[in-house]
């Protein structure tokens, strides 16, 4: 349910929940301007919150869309002028409304969140690509509303960073995924690349309960997705140089941040069972280092 008594410091608890959750990239850190950290702090509470209904928890599906439901139904009374339900939702419309920023997107994450409920498979590359339309870039088009960059060549770099994060999560969280659904198990993996390269169901089963050892043909299908997202990140790279100031920082970073984790999972040759990568305290030095060179 959502909360309708949530203490007036809202944006400060969003902002505290943006920074408790694990990420491979900052989440309204310190090195934005002001101004942009309580507006992406309500952004990321609004994402995080209906994606744990979709993940977290031991409940059914219909109980995970109703809750999603519910807050399609506060954006349509904040469209519709009238008060939403939620203090939350009444602290979001007024950041929508001054900074002019679409409804769209939050529809967006909220239909791929809810697609997370249903569906478990993806056929081929394609389908994986059209769920990061709604799942990431949504998130990356709103940041450039708020920057104030929001234009066709912004867009389609932003798009390419965020689906690239998106799959880098994907093979990141092979296992943690696997486990959802309530036994059902859910794999962003593309079914035809698995057939190619004759990788089946029961194999990753296997790989996440400890049974078998990842061997070559795992490998080279990890080094295969590795090489394209690496290519999708780096085809994004230059907006962390066009935008401009803290702003153009912080995407350096997430763009760092990004590729260190390719790099992690790289180095354990796929075996992301065993090894899940994460950014530790040397990373992020790396990371912080090379947003501040440009490189």
């Amino acid at each position: 349910m959502i909360d309708k008594h949530l203490p007036n410091t809202i944006s400060q608890n969003c902002l505290e929940l943006a920074n408790s959750h694990y990420e491979n990239f900052p989440v309204a850190s310190v090195f934005l301007p002001q101004d942009l950290r309580e507006p992406i702090g309500l952004i990321y509470s609004f994402a995080r919150q209906a994606d744990d209904f979709a993940d977290e928890g031991d409940l059914s599906i219909e109980q995970r869309l109703g809750l999603l439901n519910e807050f399609r139904n506060e954006l349509e009374l904040l469209q519709a002028y009238i008060k939403p339900k939620s203090n939350f939702f009444s602290e979001l419309g007024a950041m929508v409304k001054a900074k002019k920023l679409p409804y769209e997107p939050l529809y967006d994450l909220l239909d791929a969140f809810s697609q997370d409920v249903i569906k478990t498979r993806y056929a081929d590359y394609e389908e994986v690509l059209e769920y990061c339309k709604r799942s990431a870039n949504p998130i990356g088009r709103l940041l450039l509303y708020l920057y104030g960059q929001s234009n066709a060549v912004n867009i389609q770099l932003s798009d390419n960073i965020c689906t690239a994060l998106q799959i880098i999560n994907f093979l990141q969280d092979i296992a943690i995924d696997f486990k959802k659904n309530d036994g059902k198990q859910r794999i962003y993996l593309c079914q035809d690349e698995m057939a190619a390269f004759n990788i089946t169901e029961s194999q990753i089963k296997d790989f996440v309960d400890g049974k078998q050892e990842t061997d070559e043909n795992w490998q080279q299908f990890i080094l295969f997705n590795l090489h394209r997202v690496s290519a999708l990140l780096y085809s994004g790279k230059p907006l962390g140089r066009i935008l401009t100031g803290r702003i153009g920082f912080e995407m350096r970073m997430i763009i760092a941040g990004g590729e260190r984790i390719i790099a992690k999972i790289n180095k354990v040759n796929g075996d992301v069972f065993n090894f899940r990568p994460t950014l530790n305290y040397t990373d992020w030095l790396i990371v912080f280092f090379k947003a501040l060179m440009k490189v």
